[in-house]
């Protein structure tokens, strides 16, 4: 299956980003994601879309058990394996429509900023709550709905290139969206909030906390960063596995 993160290109304008330079502290979305984590300690963690490895870091570093770090990119697999090793961290090439869900195996699961390139989420969503064990938790970041039903997934900018406003289209069909990032075309995945909120409460889930990410303070001197106060671009959602 093609995917952007191996495209050489792609890859190193990514590798260019705060957040892959620099780990989650220069994620926008960290403050508010780090808070919604449960106890990790003696936990086994699940990491769909891993990319990196910060987050399964994060979670050895917090004392979990075992974690697996899942992502279709061999590229980002690599450079997991490189940058966050740890003798209680295995990373695997995997897909996450394509992993096994083996029944009742995690205690969390946890996927940033990968479920909006995923078609059919729901179908992840029921697997995801198969593989926890009762009461886990299911944590994850999403690109927002406002964002992703964003046209072109971009502003429209005055005569001097400021951002004037940011339009949205076809906001109740969901599916495919064409969008250009880091140079390349790519394909995202359009889900209504009542999609996504629904999806969880039809599988078995109880929605513990919905937050809009918003950057901190300080980090508002970053460029383009104050407007991010102009529309919500992530959507962070814990949920328990209730059985």
């Amino acid at each position: 299956m093609y995917n952007e993160y191996d495209n050489e290109n792609f890859f190193q304008e990514y590798a260019k980003m705060p957040r892959s330079a620099e780990g989650l502290s220069a994620a926008g979305e960290w403050h508010q994601l780090k808070l919604l984590f449960p106890p990790l300690a003696g936990k086994d963690v699940l990491d769909l879309g891993c990319g990196y490895g910060w987050h399964c870091r994060y979670s050895a570093e917090n004392g979990a058990g075992q974690v697996l770090g899942v992502d279709l990119s061999r590229k980002m697999i690599e450079e997991a394996r490189r940058r966050n090793p740890d003798r209680r961290i295995e990373y695997r090439v995997c897909g996450i429509e394509a992993y096994e869900y083996p029944k009742n195996s995690w205690d969390c699961v946890i996927s940033n900023l990968a479920l909006h390139y995923i078609e059919d989420i729901e179908q992840v969503f029921r697997k995801v709550h198969r593989t926890l064990r009762p009461g886990g938790t299911f944590l994850f970041n999403i690109e927002h709905p406002v964002f992703t039903a964003g046209v072109g997934q971009d502003w429209i900018y005055t005569e001097e290139g400021k951002p004037q406003c940011w339009p949205i289209d076809d906001y109740f069909r969901p599916g495919e969206r064409k969008t250009r990032f880091l140079g390349c075309d790519v394909a995202k995945q359009h889900h209504t909030l009542t999609q996504i909120v629904t999806g969880l409460l039809d599988n078995g889930f109880a929605i513990q906390a919905l937050e809009e990410a918003v950057p901190p303070k300080e980090m508002m001197e970053i460029p383009g960063m104050a407007d991010e106060l102009r529309r919500p671009m992530m959507l962070l959602i814990k949920a328990k596995a209730e059985k």
